[in-house]
Formats: C-alpha cells, sequence, structure tokens
C-alpha cells in the first residue's frame, strides 16, 4: 500500500475505516431488502415515541407560536406526522397528502410541533424513488401551509417557514444524490452481467471454431491418408500373386503412410490433452510439403502431375494462406481417389497459377462420375470444410464437373488481406 491509497499494482484500496463502514452500510442495506417491513416499523415506532415524549414532557411549547394549545391537538398532529411513515416507501405520496391537512392545522394553531419535521423523510423517499416532477409537487404540499401560516404570523415568518424551506432543500438534494448514486450502480451492475453474459458467449464461440477447426483437420488428415491407403492395399493385393515385390513395397508404403497419419494426429490431440508449455509445435504443413504430399498420392496408384505458373510474389505466403492451398490440394486429391471411378488410365493434375493479387489453384481428374459417392453439387463434408478454410482469407472455392466428366476444384485465394 503506497501514501495515496493505491498498491503496487496501482489499484485504489479503501482505508480500514472506510472498508469497515461500506460493510457496515452493506449489512444494513442487506437486511433492509430481506425484511423491510421490519424496518418500517421500527423507524415509525421510533417516531412515534419521539412525538409522544415531546408531548408529554412539554418540549413543544418551547417552539409554539401558541404554547397555550390544547396537548390533545398537539397529540393528535404529532401522531398525524409520524404514524403515517409505515407507509412511506409503498405510498409515499398519499402519506405526504394525508399529513397535507394536519401542516396546515399545525401552522394555522401555532402549535408547531417538531413532528412536522417528519414530513420530509416522506420527501426523501419521493425524490429517492419518483420522477423529479412529483417532486415539484411535494415541494408545493409542503410549502404551501408554511405560507399561510406565515401569513397568519407575520412577526415568527422566519421561525415558521424558513427551516422547514431549508429542510426540504436538503432532503431533496440528498435524496437525488442517493438517487443518482443507486442508478449508477445499477447500470455498472448491469453492465458487469453484460460483459460477463458476452464474454461467455464469446468463449461458447470460440469453442465451437475450435471445434470445427480440428474436425476440419481430422477430417482431412483422416480422410486423405485412409484413401492412399486403400488405394496401395488394393494394388497390393492385386499385385501380390504377380510381382511379391511390389506387393512389399505396397506393404512398406502403407506403414509409412500409417505412421505419417498417426504422427499428425497426435500432435493435433496433444494440442488438445497437453499444457501450451509442453504441446507438440511441428510447424503446419506449407506450399514446399506439396512434392511429399504428390509423392504419397502416386506411391498409391494415382498419377499426378504439378505445374506453377506466374511469378511467386516477393514476400511468401503467410502460414495460414500456405496451409489452406495444401488442404484444398489435398482434399481434391483424395476426392478423386475415393470417387474417381478407379479406372486404370485416372490421372490427375494441379495447377498453381500466381497472380498479381491472388493465388489459383486448380485440381482437376478424368474420373468417371459416381453420383451415389459424391455430391452432385459439391456439397459434400470436405468441400465445405474447403470452403471454410477460403472463408477464412476472403478466398472462394469452386467444385463441380465442368465438362460432365471428371472433377474440378478451383482454389481463389488473395495474397493479401483486403481492407474490410
Amino acid at each position: 500500500m503506497t501514501d495515496d491509497g493505491t498498491d503496487r499494482a496501482g489499484t485504489l484500496r479503501p482505508s480500514p475505516l472506510t472498508g469497515h463502514i461500506q460493510r457496515l452500510l452493506q449489512r444494513v442495506r442487506a437486511a433492509d431488502q430481506r425484511r423491510p417491513a421490519v424496518w418500517d416499523g421500527l423507524l415509525t415506532t421510533f417516531c412515534v415515541l419521539f412525538a409522544v415524549l415531546d408531548v408529554s414532557s412539554g418540549g413543544w411549547r418551547t417552539v409554539a407560536v401558541d404554547p397555550s394549545m390544547s396537548p390533545r391537538l398537539v397529540l393528535l398532529l404529532s401522531a398525524a406526522f409520524s404514524a403515517p411513515l409505515l407507509l412511506r416507501r409503498s405510498h409515499p405520496s398519499a402519506v405526504l397528502l394525508f399529513m397535507a391537512p394536519f401542516a396546515l392545522v399545525n401552522v394555522w394553531s401555532g402549535a408547531v410541533v417538531q413532528a412536522a419535521f417528519l414530513q420530509e423523510i416522506v420527501v426523501f423517499n419521493i425524490a429517492l424513488r419518483l420522477p423529479l416532477r412529483t417532486l415539484a409537487g411535494a415541494g408545493g404540499i409542503v410549502l404551501a401551509p408554511l405560507l399561510i401560516g406565515s401569513a397568519r404570523f407575520p412577526a415568527d415568518w422566519n421561525q415558521l417557514f424558513v427551516p422547514h424551506l431549508y429542510a426540504f432543500v436538503f432532503v431533496s438534494l440528498l435524496g437525488i444524490v442517493f438517487r443518482t448514486r443507486k442508478e449508477y450502480t445499477e447500470a455498472l451492475v448491469d453492465r458487469a452481467n453484460r460483459l460477463e453474459l458476452e464474454r461467455d458467449q464469446q468463449a461458447q464461440l470460440a469453442a465451437v471454431a475450435e471445434r470445427t477447426r480440428i474436425a476440419r483437420e481430422m477430417h482431412d488428415i483422416i480422410g486423405h491418408n485412409l484413401s492412399v491407403i486403400t488405394g496401395l492395399a488394393d494394388g497390393g493385393a492385386y499385385a501380390a500373386a504377380k510381382s511379391p515385390e511390389r506387393a512389399a513395397q505396397a506393404l512398406d508404403a502403407i506403414g509409412t503412410t500409417s505412421r505419417q497419419a498417426l504422427a499428425e494426429l497426435r500432435r493435433l490431440l496433444g494440442v488438445l490433452r497437453d499444457p501450451p508449455d509442453h504441446a507438440d509445435r511441428t510447424p503446419q504443413p506449407t506450399l514446399d510439403d506439396l512434392d511429399t504430399l504428390l509423392a504419397g498420392v502416386r506411391t498409391a496408384g494415382l498419377p499426378v502431375r504439378l505445374s506453377r505458373r506466374g511469378t511467386p510474389p516477393a514476400v511468401p505466403l503467410t502460414a495460414g494462406r500456405q496451409l489452406t492451398v495444401y488442404r484444398v490440394v489435398q482434399e481434391g486429391l483424395t476426392n478423386t481417389l475415393k470417387h474417381g471411378g478407379g479406372h486404370s488410365a485416372l490421372a490427375a493434375e494441379v495447377v498453381l497459377t500466381y497472380g498479381a493479387k491472388e493465388l489459383e489453384a486448380v485440381i482437376t481428374d478424368n474420373g468417371t462420375p459416381d453420383p451415389a459417392a459424391t455430391a452432385p453439387d459439391g456439397t459434400g463434408q470436405g468441400i465445405t470444410g474447403m470452403r471454410e478454410r477460403a472463408s477464412l482469407y476472403d478466398g472462394t472455392v469452386e467444385a463441380g464437373r465442368p465438362t460432365g466428366t471428371g472433377w474440378r476444384v478451383r482454389l481463389r485465394l488473395p495474397l493479401e488481406d483486403s481492407p474490410s
């Protein structure tokens, strides 16, 4: 704690005395909110006893304009100003109207009982809870009898009118201050609740986005590698009878592909399971890994040709963009392996074209249409995943059969983020 009341982090800390007072006030407010009728009853009882004691002791005569007034009338006036306080919170305007005739009798008769100041408690509740125009009306109800009494006793107008005027102004301002602080506190609490709700919603959206990303990565990894393994297994089974050496090569390639798939899955799941400091930080695939990807596809029995056109930008694409291109090419070739028809002349081509503002990747094959296995309008899970990846960087993906045979996937990806 520093000399200016802040801790080392710069946070303002209340003094011990202020802290005790705040805790005491919080307990009082909490008790009042739990049992408001009890507090109203205690306050009303205290005021009634004060009024009765004032009458029985004769203290009212020290400030009365006419000390010869009947004590019974003084007791009635005192009770009329104190007993209705039981309803000061639920019906403050009605209570003040009820007191108005007695206030007029009080000053007209010259009794001037001190219990008349209890009207200010009602005024405080009006200032705290009701609109300001109601407070202005309450001022007229309280001050009008005093003006009439001052006209009846002009020599005592300073005693009759001025103290009540000061009391009304002070209590009104006090009520407005408390009301402003209460509304400000409620606004802060509401804002904190909305921020907490927004934080929870953002966390849920982030979790959904992360689950979608993980599902997309697992679909690409598992789908591609299983397709390669399936192609190798089919080729190995065909070659086993005629060429055992090629069957052994196919088995070796299956083992290599399986280990690669397991390594990628372990890395992906390790990010979820391990703390950030211990998670595997192996880099994600980039455009430099396309040759390795195509080599695996060729091993599975699909001839693939890669062509690069145009001039790559001086500044390399971001890691996210390179991963997007890699995954789209991977998914396109996986679809060819799964749905290309499996005929002996099946082949694919990947063309990367660098433009001035965008990179275009086109994956085509000459497979035969298979409507039972592939969504005819390109709305399968893999196509959806490719479009979601491309949309992250304002890119687009088109998929379909432009000539009725074969399959084409076209990715257009801006080289830089758009100003929007």
